[in-house]
């Protein structure tokens, strides 16, 4: 079976992870410090602030926002739950914009429709690996003072006109889940150019604390430890590598698939760089894909199968939406894999497969 992800853990992520059990500081300590900066400097931001998820660093990244109860925030309903759930773990009210067909991230042009004197912010994701179309989203921001805030789980190293994911907006999140880009284990990051953000977010992480002992507001026991922080500063000086192999095998992909009429290949804006966390086709008949590619030993992902506001727990808090384009993308959406692990036998089997599917 050629696996839809294959986490990357070499040697020295593992030696430096001995470094630090054997150092005996084991939480937060001057690990995660050195992986802060290292990541702060590689998005182009002043500040990053280490958590313990992606999800928990949404969650931080709201609250320091002013994100709160009677709020509303605005995002996309194709994502995974997380996204939308972070507003209702700070009692605000997500509010669902349907998507890009092309790049299934968030239609900037429906934005402003969702606006009422209740919207706070807006949550954007970068969907696959793909930037969404920030610069327009951001006046949208602007013009009717909102906080911006990058889902950025799945694009690390992605490009949007030269500059990097995690610096396009007031606030950006990374996920280092073992299937992302890079990986801590389990981990997230904050990067914000806001000193003031910053510094809530980083008391908001551990109980609240403004000092020692001393509990200025409500917080949380969000913090990475210093074993995570270990392995994702290896795996930060390989991100670029890791992305350029995806990359490679996204193009090698695309160049024997784009030919066929039963299959979509993934669309790649102008001027961006897409950093594939998926590899994404569209497809008729899914179920149809997914028994022929089990028997062919390949790997694939639906992500996502559902909008979240289809999801049992958005039905009975009663939320809905009239989100046409996402409805259709996740009855087509199909992931195959591209993974920086990959060889060229596993790519060429891939094609194979998708060439002599029984249409």
């Amino acid at each position: 079976m050629i696996p839809i992800a294959s986490p990357i853990i070499e040697d020295d992520e593992i030696q430096e992870v001995v470094k630090v059990l054997r150092s005996g500081f084991l939480a937060q300590g001057p690990k995660v410090e050195e992986f802060e900066k290292a990541f702060a400097d590689y998005t182009n931001s002043r500040y990053a602030v280490a958590t313990s998820s992606g999800t928990t660093a949404l969650h931080v990244a709201l609250l320091a926002a002013g994100v709160g109860k009677g709020d509303e925030v605005i995002t996309t309903p194709f994502s995974f739950a997380a996204t939308a759930n972070a507003a209702l773990y700070v009692g605000a009210r997500p509010v669902f914009v349907d998507i890009d067909p092309q790049t299934y991230n968030i239609n900037p042009e429906k934005i402003e429709d969702a606006i009422t004197r209740d919207t706070k912010a807006i949550v954007v994701v970068h969907l696959y690996g793909q930037p969404a179309e920030m610069d327009h989203i951001n006046d949208i921001g602007e013009d009717n003072e909102l906080i911006v805030i990058e889902d950025a789980a799945q694009a690390h190293g992605a490009l949007y006109h030269g500059r990097k994911v995690g610096s396009l907006a007031d606030i950006a999140c990374f996920s280092f889940y073992p299937t992302k880009n890079i990986t801590t284990g389990e981990g997230g990051m904050i990067t914000t150019d806001d000193e003031d953000i910053a510094h809530l977010a980083r008391m908001i992480r551990s109980h609240g604390e403004g000092a020692r002992y001393e509990h200025v507001l409500l917080g949380y026991n969000f913090r990475m430890t210093d074993i995570a922080a270990a392995i994702g500063i290896v795996q930060l000086k390989k991100l670029e590598k890791f992305n350029n192999r995806r990359i490679k095998n996204a193009e090698y992909l695309t160049e024997n698939l784009e030919v066929l009429d039963y299959i979509k290949t993934p669309y790649v804006m102008d001027d961006a760089k897409h950093v594939f966390h998926q590899y994404t086709v569209r497809v008729k008949n899914r179920e149809k894909w997914m028994e022929y590619l089990r028997g062919e030993g390949i790997g694939f992902g639906v992500y996502y199968p559902r909008p979240i506001y289809r999801q049992p727990l958005y039905k009975d808090l009663g939320f809905g939406a009239s989100c046409p384009e996402a409805e259709k993308a996740s009855r087509e959406v199909l992931s195959l894999p591209v993974h920086p692990n990959l060889t060229m036998d596993d790519l060429d089997r891939i094609i194979d497969a998708v060439e002599n599917f029984p249409v």
